[in-house]
Parts: C-alpha cells; structure tokens; sequence
C-alpha cells in the first residue's frame, strides 16, 4: 500500500502517507526505510510543511529495475523494455509469424525480447518478469489462450508456460486490453483515477474496468468484453455467438467492407478513383485518413462507428459509474477526435448521472504501444500494487 501511494502521487512524504492509508507514522517510517534500502523509494529533496519541519519528498527509483512488455496481436508482435515507473526505454516491433504455428510464435517472440534486452543493455537479473498481452480468452488458472478471433486453431494453447520457457523470464499473462487498462492506470490517462474503463480498438474491440483503484476481471478474468455488447439486433452474427455486436459492426474489416459497398454503389468520395483502379488500397488506414481529411464519405463510415462505440460508453458509465472513459488503440489512429468527440456528446446527453457529475473521455497518451507497454505494467502491477483479496486476507 505505501509503495502504490508513493507511485501513484509521484512525490509525498511520510506524513502523507500515514494520513491516507490509515497507518501509523511509525509503521510508514519502517516501510519507507526498508523500501529505500532495497533502493525502489528515493529520497527527493525537501518541502516546506504549515506550522512545522520541512518534509522530505518520497519517490519511486525508476532505476530500481526493469520489466517487459510484450504484445501478441495475430498481425503483429511489439515489445518494450520500461523502467520502474512505466516509461519506455526501446520499444521494437515484428510481424507475427504468417502460419500462426504456436510454437514459431513463441520463437518469434523469444527473439524479439532477446534483442530488445540487448538494445537497451539490460541485464536479465534486473528484470523483474515479463508480461504478455495476448488476444483472450484466456485461462488464467492454466495459462492457456483459448480459441480467440482470428485464432480458431489455437485451441487451449498454453502460452504462458512456452513463452516462460522460451525466454527463461517469469511471465505474466493477460487480455490484451486489460493489459493496456493497466497500463493507463500505471503510466497513462488512467494514472490516479480511482474508476474508469478503458476501450481498446484494434483487430477488434476489447475492454478494461479499474473500479476502486482495482482491476476488475470478473469470475473467470475476463471481464470488460466491451466489443461483445450488442448495439442492433440486425447486426451481423458474430463469433461470440451473439448478434449485432460492436466488435463485428466497428472492426477494422467490417468498416472496409460498408466503405467498399458504399463506392460499389456509385458514392462519390476522394476514395472513388482509387477504389475503381484497385479495391484493395481503400483499406482501413486509407479510410481514416480520408475522414480525418474531411472526406464525406468516409467521415460519415467512422461517424456511424463512432456513436456505436458511444453507446456502449453510455452503458458502461450507466452500469459501473465510472469517472473517465479512455479510448486507445491502433483501430482509431487519425480519427481519435471523432471517436472522442461521439462519445462526449453522448455521455453528455444520456447518462443517467449527467446532472451529477461529468464522465470525462480522454484519449489513450501511449498510443499505438498501449498494449505492450500494459504488458510490462502487469509484471510491476502484479509486483507492486495492493490486491484487495491479499489485504482482507492478511
């Protein structure tokens, strides 16, 4: 509990500490102690203090050591090596193996940790594990990835102990998106808030809650399955068994598909010439260029998505009482503002506790590295941060 404080406030003192945790400055002063001699807490200067002695500034020691953070998406793996307080030291990037073989993924993702240790001269025994993001769902009890989209082979793969034994680096495993909510509450817009959820808008459409400055995962750890919220009963069939769902209505593939039936049909666009000489280049990145440029067409294409994704936003604020909305995600790159400015309006029109209070959306501040970055957070969240199941056992 003292060492979450002192990250989270990024410079306090003992008093503090004692004051916000309920501990007695006597217990406060034997942790800090022994937390600076194990060298993770600094001391950082002094500040003046009403009617007394200065206090002395507490802070983590980013240098204290390293995690890795490691994200496995079905088209690409990234990894980054951070220091104690989250920030990234070198961050690399490799296309996941194309036949998706478990056991040359797990190679694949051996040689990118190796290099990226290298790159930032890393010794292993500094650090403390590596955490991997991975598309759920996943087994947690086992370690295992469990049949997820764009995966159907990987049928109870147990990824966490291949990863383990490829690397030799006590592993973390976790949801993707859950990784990359962790990461926000460690590094990002997330950092101090003790409510919010978090959209992650890739392949598909994945989701993270911290209720009560806690990861909430649910009763089989996979909770937040944002993407899986049905917005029409018209919608499509998706691989969840559903109909109509976010992910299956928002999802990269999906919003090229409307983007190509609308131009099929004689729409005009600045897509229109370049749809006709080949299909293919109006992808994903094409459409969201185009509607951050003011293409109507296009605008329109990630303006219905945009309220869509607005409207589970609403549900979940309804449900949970969250504080901030954070959306992050490659999915949304170049169109971030529209995306935020939907489900602004939304929360501000349909909420059920807008007269009380606002829900504030910000967009994710560690962009496309969100998930690898929440990766190595899970290793430093798992190392450093209170579990209330621990304290009320305890």
């Amino acid at each position: 509990m003292v060492l979450d404080h002192i990250q989270l406030a990024d410079g306090t003192s003992r008093v503090e500490i004692a004051e916000r945790t309920g501990l007695t400055p006597q217990t406060v002063s034997g942790i800090v102690r022994r937390l600076i001699d194990e060298g993770i807490v600094r001391e950082d200067g002094a500040r003046s203090s009403s009617g007394g002695k200065p206090r002395t500034v507490l802070r983590i020691n980013p240098d204290a050591g390293r995690a890795v953070g490691l994200h496995f998406d079905p088209v690409e793996l990234a990894c980054v090596v951070v220091d104690l307080l989250g920030r990234p030291l070198v961050t690399a990037r490799r296309p996941t193996p194309a036949d998706m073989d478990p056991a040359k993924v797990t190679a694949a993702m051996a040689g990118l940790v190796e290099a990226v240790l290298a790159e930032a001269g890393v010794a292993r025994d500094r650090v403390l594990g590596l955490g991997l993001a991975s598309p759920g769902p996943i087994d947690q009890s086992l370690g295992e990835v469990i049949s997820p989209p764009q995966l159907s082979d990987w049928t109870r793969v147990p990824l966490k102990q291949m990863v383990a034994d490829a690397t030799g680096l006590p592993v973390t495993l976790d949801n993707d998106a859950t990784a990359a909510a962790i990461g926000e509450r460690w590094a990002g817009a997330g950092r101090g808030v003790a409510n919010f959820a978090y959209f992650f808008l890739g392949t598909g459409v994945g989701g993270g809650l911290v209720l009560g400055h806690q990861v909430h995962r649910g009763g089989s750890m996979n909770a937040a399955e944002f993407g899986h919220t049905s917005v029409t009963e018209s919608g499509p069939d998706c691989y969840c068994g559903n109909r109509g769902c976010l992910e299956s209505m928002i999802n990269p593939a999906a919003l090229v598909a409307e983007t190509h039936r609308r131009l099929a049909t004689g729409a005009e666009s600045a897509l229109s010439a370049a749809f006709r000489r080949s299909p293919s280049t109006v992808d994903h990145a094409a459409l969201c260029r185009a509607a951050a440029a003011g293409d109507p067409l296009a605008h329109a294409v990630i303006g219905e998505a945009a309220e869509r994704l607005a409207t589970v936003a609403v549900n979940v604020v309804n449900i949970v009482d969250v504080e901030l909305i954070i959306l992050g995600g490659h999915g949304i790159r170049h169109v971030e503002a529209q995306f935020r400015q939907a489900t602004v309006r939304a929360l501000g029109e349909r909420a059920i506790a807008r007269r009380i209070r606002q829900v504030d959306v910000a967009l994710s501040p560690l962009g496309d590295d969100a998930a690898a970055i929440g990766g190595a957070a899970l290793v430093l969240h798992s190392t450093f941060s209170p579990q209330v199941s621990a304290l009320l056992a305890g």
